[in-house]
């Protein structure tokens, strides 16, 4: 299913998806996969249990500006790309292809600088490089931020993909309409605590806006 996380500004989104990632100090609770508890203490730690994060911003946190496209699918992956002590530069190009063809990144080459791509295809290697690491969890923070229409509903078609080959994804928006289309379900934060949970069939903008402004009465439908 694809869990759209809602809340104003200020709400703790950021920081609770930051948090299962092990980017930041876990204070309390726990993280269950399958059911299982994991003690997530690290990014590496969360790569290594099956979570993935997209940032919410791509150019500080997502990506290497002046390094390649290539190099940077391969990042996060390069345990894979040893071979006899030393990093193999056709595992590199090869992992390379294989994403920019599967989610369509449009590039003049593997190694053109991603700093001179457009935002959305600047966002689809955010994507690839994180779906090259086969998780089982997908945390997306602004998915479509910042990116034109077009690349909109690109990357839309491609969580609608994973949602149904399996992969649990978990969209933080602050566009309303996103989060109505996209999400199976809808969890509204407010002062950093879960104030509501809404099925597909019951999530409205204003009924989303009562729980994250912190209005919610035992009569509200």
């Amino acid at each position: 299913e694809i869990l759209g996380i809602a809340g104003l500004v200020g709400s703790g989104r950021t920081e609770t998806v930051r948090a299962i990632f092990g980017a930041d100090r876990l204070d309390s609770g726990e993280i269950l996969i399958n059911g299982q508890p994991v003690n997530v203490t690290s990014p590496e730690v969360a790569v290594k249990h099956g979570i993935a994060l997209v940032p919410e911003s791509r150019q500080e946190h997502g990506l290497v500006l002046i390094s390649t496209v290539e190099k940077n699918i391969a990042l996060p992956n390069l345990d894979r790309m040893f071979s006899n002590g030393w990093v193999q530069r056709e595992k590199i190009h090869a992992l390379g292809e294989q994403y920019v063809n599967r989610l369509n990144i449009r590039t003049p080459s593997l190694v053109q600088r991603v700093m001179y791509l457009s935002g959305g295809n600047q966002q689809k290697v955010v994507l690839a490089k994180w779906l090259a690491t086969e998780p089982r969890v997908l945390i997306m923070d602004e998915p479509t931020r910042g990116i034109d229409v077009g690349a909109k509903a690109e990357v839309h078609a491609i969580m609608n993909e994973l949602a149904k080959q399996g992969i649990g994804i978990i969209m933080i928006s602050s566009e309303m309409p996103e989060v109505l289309a996209m999400s199976d379900r809808i969890l509204v934060m407010c002062e950093g605590r879960v104030a509501g949970i809404l099925d597909r069939s019951e999530a409205t903008q204003e009924r989303i806006m009562t729980y994250a402004s912190g209005h919610v009465t035992e009569t509200m439908p």
